[in-house]
């Protein structure tokens, strides 16, 4: 099989400071480029920072995230960041998609996570419902977005654990790096076994899968 190498951002935002957070982004997205990673995910709200108040700050400009989708097509990357975006007279958190081969910008709904495969274009973003999940068949890695307090983080990874031992499928998450959110991505195989985890700090959290299974490493951020 393909080895194929995904990661994580454990980010630091600037908060309320769009331009600076895409600066930030990109520097998490060369030291990524340099794994050879072809999926990389950053926190919720990562381009605005995370969400302390009774109202989500405005969605950037789709001009401001221009940098952001040219550094995916130069890498060959699947970058998903966080942003607020409004929807149906709502403002709610969502998620961009810069991906490689698809021209223009894929916002969503941040939803449960964010299905990805490799060699593939097909990206879905699915939601639990009171029968389970519908997970798209052709997804190998689900990618979840976070901000998280320590208290929340034990049992957000025993679920996400139970989870992936569930439906088969790898789990990587993005947390962030400072104040009362203290570290915590992560990454669980198909059969829910822990392969790294993260303390505090900002840092590139790095998955590879080959023919022998996932392998993982954290790389500090320069």
């Amino acid at each position: 099989m393909l080895t194929w190498t995904i990661a994580a951002a454990q980010y630091a935002p600037r908060k309320g400071d769009v331009a600076e957070n895409i600066t930030h982004h990109l520097r998490f997205i060369d030291v990524a480029a340099e794994q050879a990673c072809k999926v990389l995910i950053f926190p919720e709200l990562s381009l605005t920072g995370p969400d302390d108040e009774q109202t989500l700050p405005a969605p950037p400009d789709d001009s401001q995230l221009l940098p952001l989708s040219e550094a995916a097509q130069r890498h060959q990357m699947t970058i998903i960041a966080g942003l607020p975006m409004d929807n149906d007279g709502k403002r709610i958190k969502g998620i961009v998609i810069f991906a490689p081969h698809t021209p223009g910008l894929i916002k969503q709904h941040q939803g449960q996570g964010t299905c990805l495969a490799p060699e593939s274009d097909q990206i879905s973003v699915f939601e639990l419902n009171h029968e389970g999940c519908e997970l798209s068949p052709q997804a190998s890695v689900l990618a979840t977005v976070s901000s998280m307090a320590e208290p929340q983080q034990q049992r957000t990874s025993q679920r996400l654990q139970r989870f992936a031992h569930k439906y088969a499928i790898a789990v990587l998450k993005s947390n962030y790096a400072s104040g009362t959110f203290s570290g915590g991505s992560a990454l669980w195989d198909e059969n829910g076994q822990l392969i790294v985890r993260a303390d505090g700090g900002e840092l590139l959290l790095t998955g590879r899968k080959s023919a022998q299974g996932w392998q993982g490493e954290i790389i500090p951020l320069r």
